[in-house]
């Protein structure tokens, strides 16, 4: 069929929609909700046989609705209706939720029930739940309900009823903390509510700041309090214990607002910094523990950015383990994210962001020597989605495997046309050769795990949810470590690795050219990386996702 895809941003969800649609063989393109008239003229356009909507902020015209059936991918179960479904769901700790596709009608969520996955809840963050559970359940109801489309076998309900009901848009006021009257495990959930948007608003300690990145944390103090930091994350004190947060988002005086580690927040704020603690719990770390052979490193970095303190981190975790007599290393990222990349808010947030972003790439060039340095064999355990100079962190490594249903964006060119570092002008071409790494490197598109596996990009795949996959590729790794033929395997990685002024020609070209997006004239990466982090909304559709306006026989990648 021919789908429009209708979104107010193609996020996580959409991305992961629109590859899965197109592996299924249907033609799909993409609007960006702007306005009415945008919508109807996209409609018009691409004359679809339906539109689906999988993340909007407004309704759809009534005069498009009526016109072209339009399918809503709303987050939540049968009965439930309003914008903050998940926000509610979170708070309250529900055990169930869901995903329901519905027709769009005059009452919002309202309309026709054409398929319905449940799934249950863990206790997390609205924007795991979101990027996990509700990705997969939606993947699969989206394929349900055009299954029951295409064959012709009707609607589930003719109305969206159940046990649910509708629930309003949640405010401030009804996410507030209470730091005296309320446990950690409820504090947790709040703000775990309020997390990646809109965050929780709080300005106890002498500042308006939105809190996200909650996790249970070990201390006592005076509720509210600030006890401590590691790893750029604060320890508050609560009613019977202490929560950690993670990040913090400023409104900026021009009204824009940006996310940032917590003691940075707090030190642009003005507020003052704790000591550092060694208290349990601190969310953004990196860890190292060894299972037999194999050294098995997480850095689980909110939103996957690498900021130069977190790269130094990994780096530093990579150079201990490559030290150590494990015989492999095993890397997993997080179970959200893989890696993104370096972090573009503590870069807007610098006093020189082109000096912060020459910092970080740098570092980040660092943890992927570490790794192309280590006498080990080593292999990337995606098991979350991997962005820009993140997926080519994992080309570093001697084998890469990604879960199934990863999404991966493989280029940097929607970064203001950024050349791009991490060595990949000399891992890349190993992998796809130099046409293939060129075409690749000219896209904009993502690609779904599988098909990276397809093009020569990644090495597998494997099923499951990321702590089993992660289960998984730890134990097949700690069996091949003992099986004969290994001390072959390093043999011939010793024999065959680049020397060292191979890798520092490829960094020095890299850099060179870097040099150049953060410094030159041409501003277009400072004004992407601020309209990203600021998350100014789109004025148009990119040509390379609205297809139904690009020239005929003609398609952007």
């Amino acid at each position: 069929m021919r789908l429009l895809l209708l979104a107010h941003a193609f996020n996580s969800l959409t991305q992961r929609l629109w590859l899965e649609l197109e592996a299924d063989g249907h033609e799909v393109t993409l609007e960006y909700d702007i306005n009415d008239a945008v919508t109807r003229a996209a409609v018009q356009m691409a004359r679809p046989d339906l539109v689906i909507a999988p993340f909007l902020k407004r309704a759809i015209p009534e005069d498009v609705w009526r016109n072209v059936p339009c399918l809503i991918v709303h987050p939540g179960p049968l009965g439930d209706k309003g914008p903050s479904a998940l926000d509610h769901a979170v708070q309250a700790g529900r055990p169930q939720w869901g995903v329901t596709v519905l027709q769009a009608v005059a009452e919002m969520d309202a309309g026709a029930v054409w398929a319905t996955v449940n799934f249950p809840m863990r206790r997390a963050a609205k924007s795991s739940i979101y990027r996990r559970e509700v990705t997969e359940a939606a993947v699969r109801a989206l394929r349900s309900a055009l299954n029951r489309w295409e064959g012709g076998l009707g609607r589930l309900s003719d109305a969206n009823h159940g046990v649910e009901d509708a629930k309003p848009a949640m405010t401030q006021a009804a996410r507030a903390v209470d730091w005296a009257a309320m446990d950690t495990t409820e504090v947790v959930a709040r703000i775990r509510a309020a997390d990646g948007q809109p965050g929780l608003r709080d300005a106890s300690l002498g500042a308006e700041v939105w809190l996200h990145d909650a996790w249970p944390g070990e201390g006592r103090g005076t509720p509210g309090a600030v006890l401590g930091q590691r790893n750029e994350a604060v320890l508050r004190a609560t009613r019977d214990g202490a929560v950690w947060i993670g990040a913090m988002t400023l409104r900026l005086p021009d009204g824009k607002r940006l996310k940032l580690p917590a003691t940075r927040a707090m030190a642009l704020r003005g507020l003052p910094l704790p000591p550092d603690t060694d208290a349990p719990g601190a969310p953004n770390g990196v860890s190292v523990t060894r299972h037999g052979d194999v050294a098995l490193i997480r850095f689980p970095f909110l939103n996957g950015a690498m900021s130069v303190a977190r790269s130094r981190a990994l780096e530093a975790a990579i150079r201990q383990a490559s030290a150590s007599d494990a015989r492999a290393l095993l890397l997993t990222g997080g179970p959200e994210f893989w890696s993104n990349g370096i972090d573009l808010a503590t870069i807007e947030a610098a006093a020189s962001p082109p000096e912060e972003s020459l910092a970080a790439i740098e570092a980040i060039d660092d943890v992927c020597l570490a790794l192309l340095e280590a006498r080990q064999w080593v292999v990337a355990g995606m098991q979350g989605n991997a962005g820009a100079g993140g997926v080519f962190l994992a080309l570093c490594a001697d084998r890469v495997i990604a879960r199934d249903g990863v999404v991966l964006s493989p280029h940097y060119k929607n970064m203001g046309n950024l050349y791009g570092s991490e060595y990949w002008t000399h891992t890349l071409p190993r992998r796809l050769g130099p046409e293939g790494a060129a075409r690749l490197m000219e896209t904009r598109m993502p690609l779904l795990a599988r098909e990276a596996v397809r093009i020569g990009l990644v090495d597998g795949t494997r099923k499951g949810t990321p702590e089993g996959v992660e289960a998984a590729l730890l134990a097949e790794l700690m069996a091949e470590t003992a099986a004969p033929g290994f001390d072959a395997r390093l043999a011939e990685k010793a024999r065959t690795r680049p020397d060292a002024a191979t890798l520092a020609a490829a960094r020095a070209r890299e850099i060179a050219r870097m040099r150049l997006n953060f410094f030159g004239f041409d501003t277009s990466y400072h004004v992407a990386r601020l309209n990203f982090i600021a998350g100014v909304p789109k004025s148009r559709t990119p040509l390379h996702l609205a297809r139904h306006r690009q020239a005929p026989g003609r398609r952007a990648s």
